[in-house]
Formats: C-alpha cells, sequence, structure tokens
C-alpha cells in the first residue's frame, strides 16, 4: 500500500518553531491532526497509485459528491490516472496510507479546477482544512491565476472550508454552486509561511 517511505516517521517531530529554508516546499508538509496525530502531505508519485485507489474503493456513500469518484474499480482507475496524468496532485498521509487527495487539472490552465476527498475516517480532524491550505500554497507557486471548484450545494461543511480561505461563489445551480480563489489574495502568502510565522 505504500511507497517505500514510512512517512509516520518523518512526521513524528514538532514543527511549530520551524522557520523554513529556501529548499522548503511552499508549505511545511507535516501537520498534526485535531487528534493529535502528526500527518504529511505531498505531491504523489506513481507508487502511489494503487493507495489511492484503495482510498477511494474504501470511500463511504456520505463521501462522494456529483458522481465522484466513480463507482467502479476500472472507471475509477481510469479517473484517476486523468486527474495523475493531466494535473498536479497532492496526498495526504497517515503512515504510509493515503487518507486524503486533492487533484488540480488541467495543470497548465491559468484558472484550473480542483477536486478534494478525504477519507471518513479522517474527516473532522483537519486533515481536509490542511489539504485546501496546501492547495493554495502551491498553486501560488503556480502560474495559476485563480483556482476553482464545483460543490454540492447541500455539502455546507465543505463550503465553510473554502469560505474561511477566501472562497467566493461566482454561480449557483440547483444543486451545486461553483466558487472560485483569486491568487493574488493575501491568503497565499499566509499558507505559505512557516510554522514558526503561523503561530
Amino acid at each position: 500500500m505504500g511507497t517505500g517511505t514510512d512517512s509516520s516517521v518523518a512526521c513524528t517531530w514538532d514543527n511549530g518553531s520551524c522557520e523554513g529554508t529556501p529548499l522548503c516546499p511552499p508549505r511545511c508538509p507535516r501537520f498534526t491532526d485535531r487528534e493529535g496525530h502528526p500527518m504529511l502531505v505531498r505531491p504523489s508519485e506513481p507508487a502511489d497509485f494503487d493507495a489511492l485507489v484503495e482510498m477511494y474503493e474504501d470511500l463511504d456513500g456520505h463521501s462522494r459528491a456529483m458522481g465522484l469518484p466513480p463507482a467502479t474499480t476500472p472507471k475509477l482507475e481510469a479517473w484517476l490516472s486523468r486527474l495523475l496524468d493531466t494535473g498536479w496532485n497532492l496526498i495526504a498521509l497517515d503512515g504510509d496510507r493515503v487518507v486524503g487527495h486533492v487533484a488540480v487539472i488541467p495543470a497548465e490552465s491559468a484558472d484550473p479546477e480542483f477536486v478534494i476527498f478525504v477519507h471518513q475516517d479522517y474527516q473532522n480532524r483537519g486533515v481536509g482544512s490542511e489539504l485546501v491550505k496546501q492547495l493554495i500554497a502551491h498553486a501560488g507557486d503556480r502560474a495559476h491565476d485563480e483556482l476553482t471548484l464545483s460543490v454540492s450545494s447541500g455539502n455546507r461543511r465543505a463550503i465553510t472550508v473554502y469560505q474561511n480561505v477566501g472562497f467566493d461563489v461566482v454561480e449557483r445551480q440547483v444543486t451545486e454552486l461553483a466558487m472560485a480563489l483569486d491568487l493574488q489574495q493575501p491568503i497565499v502568502e499566509q499558507v505559505q509561511q512557516p510554522p514558526a510565522a503561523r503561530n
């Protein structure tokens, strides 16, 4: 299931006083969830494919939205392959277990759309919020002007997370909302600060 790297060992240190270096990614990959559990967010690698499939196959019905992820394994694998081939992707890890995924497509677009999913065992623990902050930090380092998404109008928890970091509703439909975040907003620099500067 893993990639050969034990990320539980890699993320157990307290990064609260870290001031960062020029070699750091756009946001510190280490974070602690609301239960005090150390976790890691990093770009996905080809070796993560099977672990991503496993996470998505185990998602419950409440974690699915607007027909995504696809319900059958062949369609799921084709969907994931498209996300990985045409976009850039981040995964949240608990040890070697993939517990969250955000995909941004198309990678070269000025205003790409993203999808985000968190395994039900890790919801309400801050994993989704951290993935959104990681998404914004990484997007700020790329040639994107804004991030866009579609969200079910009944998914109040997700809408609140997006609004809390500056996403605005740009279109309302009966069952979904279109939202966007201008990457010139101060939130980009805020989420890119090293841990010591955030405290």
